[in-house]
């Protein structure tokens, strides 16, 4: 599955679980492993086990800092089109502010489903009548991601403490660098049946949260936008409109099954290039051309689950 609100509320719903009796070394490092599924309303699924370590470090007496840590993560992820590894250092100097950095490597293949074909891998290129098309098979190069990026969080119970006052908001931006190692450069390539549209460079991604977590089943209901923006140049890039910013907006509800079960179920907005041609999906994009009066539209994305499992 492309990269969305699944993956970050993931991070943001699970770590709280993560961190509950956890066995503990006597050097005070902690670990926790545990199973998470992602399904949606798409064809498209994921399968992840990860692997958790949290090192205490530059830990104080105050409330601030007394629980300073590293955390590290290794995770291995299957999906029907793609197999990845991905790794993940969560740096915490101080209760509200953490930094990130960390990379992805894997490989895919591609597939023929209800009459169509899902792209895990290749490039796309432009067919002979204007057409975009595949230019990949299986595990025909890696694919590839390294990014940095920091995170401002704030929890109301922090400064009124109570069961009932976690009014929490976070926000995440990144640089990152993502690769396919068989595209040339400015060549566009798929990853896990997106739109085809990566190039090798830098990305910018970030995302603003606000929420609410209470101590019942239903233990966390929030919003979530994301933002993410190709940094990279293209030469007439602002045609078909790869230089905008991509939005998708999510309404997420979070249930605690049990310490060890957890379900997220989020609803998506995202929004969309309106494009001169009417029909456009079946031009390859750089030959559309974007209607310069009514640019954006929003519509409806999907309805996305993730199932997470801590092993006790």
């Amino acid at each position: 599955m492309k990269k969305t609100a699944l993956i970050t509320l993931l991070v943001l719903l699970t770590q709280p679980l993560f961190s509950q009796e956890q066995p503990e070394t006597k050097s005070g490092v902690s670990f926790s492993n545990g199973l998470t599924l992602q399904i949606s309303t798409l064809p498209e699924a994921k399968l992840g086990f990860t692997q958790h370590f949290t090192f205490p470090i530059l830990r104080g007496k105050n409330p601030l800092t007394a629980d300073n840590n590293i955390d590290l993560s290794l995770k291995g992820e299957i999906s029907p089109v793609s197999l990845n590894g991905t790794a993940e250092a969560v740096l915490t100097p101080i209760a509200f502010f953490q930094f990130t950095a960390g990379g992805r490597i894997g490989s895919g293949w591609n597939i023929e489903l209800f009459g169509g074909e899902i792209y895990g891998i290749g490039i796309n290129r432009p067919s002979a009548n204007g057409m975009g098309e595949n230019d990949g098979s299986a595990f025909d190069g890696l694919l590839w991601k390294a990014h940095a990026g920091g995170a401002i969080q704030f929890d109301l119970a922090a400064l009124f403490p109570g069961d009932w006052n976690h009014v929490v908001a976070r926000s995440y931006h990144e640089i990152n660098h993502r690769g396919y190692s068989r595209a040339k450069n400015g060549e566009s390539w798929f990853y896990e049946s997106d739109d085809g549209e990566n190039v090798n460079g830098f990305n910018y991604y970030g995302n603003y949260l606000i929420g609410y977590q209470m101590p019942i089943f239903l233990d966390t209901i929030a919003v979530l936008a994301e933002s993410d923006l190709y940094l990279y140049d293209t030469p007439g890039r602002n045609t078909w409109g790869d230089e905008r910013m991509r939005w998708t907006f999510s309404a997420v509800l979070n249930f605690a099954i049990t310490k060890s079960l957890n379900i997220t179920l989020i609803t998506q907005m995202r929004t969309r290039r309106n494009y001169e041609q009417s029909n456009y999906e079946e031009i390859y994009y750089r030959y559309r051309k974007i209607d310069s009066s009514d640019p954006l539209r929003l519509e409806f994305y999907r309805v996305a689950a993730t199932v997470s499992y801590r092993f006790k």
